[in-house]
């Protein structure tokens, strides 16, 4: 059996004290480039393995951080952690990542194994069915680093990375105006969630930047799912006057109403045109094709990590104003929402924005 290789045995192999050796491999200040490229080279020849608990216990970090999703079965969270993962590997973390499923208990078990993990600090998208928010005070009150990211919580004072809400459902609803569409309606998201409360409001802003009349019967209450859509669909075809576009909250609420138009014989987007938010992978292969709007969903998993490094950094410094970095929306407009022209239809109302 082969013997463990120490500190000690680096330090003899190259002449110099085991504290030396210790401080190198912490990347110490005070030791210089060379020696501490030629600790690694010894190590590494030596097949030396830090113990990294008694490692963190001195230095105070675990070189780890938490991750909690709502769900691991939507693309848009899948790609923020590969942004989050991309910039921790260069950084030489970890990532744990937890499911909170959309539920607040579950939110809370996370936040609890992650403490007792001893992360360094959290990145967390807030389950839509959190109402009480003091499970991200408590963690705040111990001075562990925590970051949003998507859907945040503005009064809490927690740094956060989202996009502009507001400013991606104008543009999505502006896109069906410019398309000659006149009836257009909203099937939106819980609204003590800040992101689908911005939507709603750049959907209701663009209505109204084009001197059309916000019409509250076209607004669904929805609940981000796939059944949602359906259900609205069968509202909206159940009206008198049906409108002729939707603007739907995100993309599997989309693709809900898509399916339900289908099997009742509507006509996509000749009789009714849609537009989703969040570009997820199936947008792109679905018969039509989804429009959408891209959240640059791997830069904000990047923004994300460099917020909670800066947290990490600056945790002993006093609390500052937490900073909140919005991302531009990018407008995706494929086959569900572009008619082909129509001498006939009516021009869209006059705006300042230019869309492609």
């Amino acid at each position: 059996m082969s013997l463990k290789i120490t500190i000690t045995d680096i330090a003899k192999s190259l002449g110099i004290t085991p504290a030396t050796v210790s401080r190198a491999l912490n990347d110490h200040p005070g030791i210089s480039e060379r020696t501490k490229r030629l600790v690694q080279q010894e190590a590494s020849r030596l097949h030396y393995n830090r113990n990294k608990i008694a490692s963190s216990l001195r230095s105070g970090k675990t070189q780890v951080i938490g991750v909690i999703i709502p769900s691991a079965e939507i693309n848009f969270f899948g790609s923020v952690v590969y942004g989050i993962e991309s910039m921790a590997n260069l950084s030489g973390y970890n990532v744990l990542l937890y499911q909170s499923n959309e539920s607040r208990d579950s939110e809370v078990k996370g936040l609890d194994t992650f403490l007792g993990a001893r992360v360094d600090g959290i990145i967390v998208s807030i389950a839509k069915n959190t109402l009480d928010y003091s499970h991200f005070i408590n963690v705040k009150k111990k001075g562990v680093p925590l970051v949003f990211f998507d859907r945040a919580n503005d009064d809490l004072g927690i740094p956060s990375v989202v996009v502009d809400d507001y400013k991606g459902a104008f543009c999505a609803t502006e896109h069906l105006i410019r398309q000659g569409y006149r009836r257009i309606a909203h099937v939106s998201g819980p609204q003590h969630i800040k992101i689908f409360n911005d939507r709603l409001k750049g959907y209701m802003g663009a209505i109204q930047a084009n001197k059309m009349k916000v019409d509250f019967d076209l607004i669904y209450g929805g609940n981000v799912s796939i059944e949602s859509g359906k259900e609205s669909a069968g509202y909206f075809l159940s009206m008198q006057h049906p409108p002729d576009a939707v603007f739907a909250v995100e993309d599997f609420t989309a693709l809900g109403l898509i399916k339900e138009l289908k099997d009742n014989q509507v006509k996509i987007p000749d009789e009714m045109g849609v537009i989703g938010f969040a570009n997820e992978l199936f947008g792109k292969h679905i018969t039509p094709s989804l429009s959408t709007v891209d959240q640059q969903t791997v830069l904000m998993g990047k923004e994300a990590f460099n917020l909670l490094m800066e947290s990490i950094r600056n945790r002993d410094e006093k609390e500052t104003k937490a900073r909140k970095i919005i991302l531009e929306p990018i407008p995706i407009y494929r086959d569900s929402s572009v008619r082909k022209p129509d001498p006939k239809r009516k021009k869209a109302g006059k705006s300042g924005k230019t869309l492609v």
